[in-house]
């Protein structure tokens, strides 16, 4: 029998998150193991009168191009998704994967070949998001690679992940409006502020975000959702983080993750584990090294790491801060073909003041 919660994820995404109008062009992407949601969401995207196209992949498919492509194969960027990026209307893509690690033996040098081939995609991305011209949402499949990295059974991980994205409520919807409306009263009170200084044990950082507004991160766009965030102005970043969690992007964990900074520019980095592939990833471009986001996780509907950022970076009392591209909504001129999420934990005698004023103390919102 299928999971009726399933159909539910698919209806908050079509109806909550993008919001399919008669006559959209709704590109729906995801793995092999995603087909039982992307069907449903094919088939609820057509109720509302969107036209689907469907691409699907397998990590498998990834491995073997970052493998056996030559570095000029690398750098091709296929005229098909192309025109996906810049003509679609809506994009929901939909993760899943029957292994979490196949990437980590791939030399990171050649992710980064394919990475900065891609920086004019991720350019278009980007600036169609902030306009509105392109809406999107992203989640995942609960299947059992992700059920194994978060040390869950099956079962349970479907639980956490359906939890966490309302649809085992009667009225999903009506609780991703309750976050939008709670959230909105912590951005309203942060427009116009300039200086924002963390600090406690695991972090002593002073940045500006004068003239960048912080954004409300209400199920729109990542489901489940739950964060502020905003991308500093670029040359203002000074101080140090050790991040409290792994980093884990294309096929690789890092772990024990610090990084200080001046004038905006990462100018030290180190780890307990995969420091070269951090360093690679840093030196991946120009904008590599300086900040596009710095956000606070409100979901205190989650509370474990997941080893899945979809989920981690939204914790209830964590900051992240990505290094890479920022976001043109919210003021950033940062370009970068990476944009990575690493999470630190501010639960313990830690707060974030807001020109002078406190905003934040222990993992609670304090206004």
């Amino acid at each position: 029998m299928s999971d009726p919660r399933v159909g539910k994820l698919a209806k908050v995404l079509v109806n909550y998150s993008v919001k399919v109008k008669p006559g959209d062009w709704v590109t729906v992407t995801g793995d092999v193991l995603a087909l039982p949601l992307i069907n449903v969401v094919v088939e609820e995207t057509l109720k509302a009168g969107g036209h689907p196209s469907v691409v699907m992949g397998d990590g498998s498919i990834t491995e073997t191009r970052l493998r056996f492509s030559s570095d000029e194969q690398l750098q091709w960027i296929s005229p098909f998704e192309r025109m996906m990026i810049e003509e679609t209307n809506v994009l929901i893509s939909l993760t899943a994967s029957s292994n979490t690690r196949s990437l980590s033996a791939i030399d990171p040098k050649r992710q980064q070949i394919q990475a900065a081939a891609r920086q004019e995609i991720y350019k278009i991305y980007f600036e169609r998001s902030a306009s509105k011209d392109l809406r999107w949402v992203g989640t995942l499949f609960p299947c059992q690679a992700y059920a194994q990295e978060a040390e869950m059974s099956l079962r349970d991980y479907e639980d956490f992940v359906y939890g966490a994205t309302f649809v085992d409520q009667d009225d999903p919807i009506a609780a991703w409006q309750k976050v939008h409306d709670e959230q909105q009263r912590y951005v309203d009170w942060l427009e116009g502020k300039k200086q924002v200084e963390v600090k406690g044990p695991n972090v002593d950082l002073a940045l500006s975000v004068e003239g960048r507004p912080f954004l409300n991160a209400d199920g729109e766009a990542n489901m489940p959702s739950g964060e502020i965030y905003t991308s500093p102005v670029e040359d203002s970043a000074n101080g140090w983080i050790k991040f409290t969690y792994p980093a884990i992007t294309d096929g690789r964990e890092v772990e024990g993750i610090e990084l200080e900074f001046k004038d905006g520019k990462v100018v030290s980095a180190k780890a307990l584990k995969n420091e070269e592939f951090l360093i690679t990833m840093l030196d991946a471009d120009e904008g590599a090294r300086y900040l596009g986001e710095f956000a606070i996780g409100t979901n205190y509907g989650i509370q474990r790491f997941t080893k899945n950022i979809l989920f981690d970076e939204k914790i209830g009392g964590t900051i992240h801060l990505a290094v890479g591209s920022g976001f043109p909504e919210a003021g950033s001129k940062n370009q970068s073909a990476i944009h990575w999420d690493m999470i630190c934990d501010v639960r313990e005698e830690s707060e974030i003041r807001v020109d002078g004023e406190l905003l934040y103390r222990n993992g609670q919102f304090q206004i």
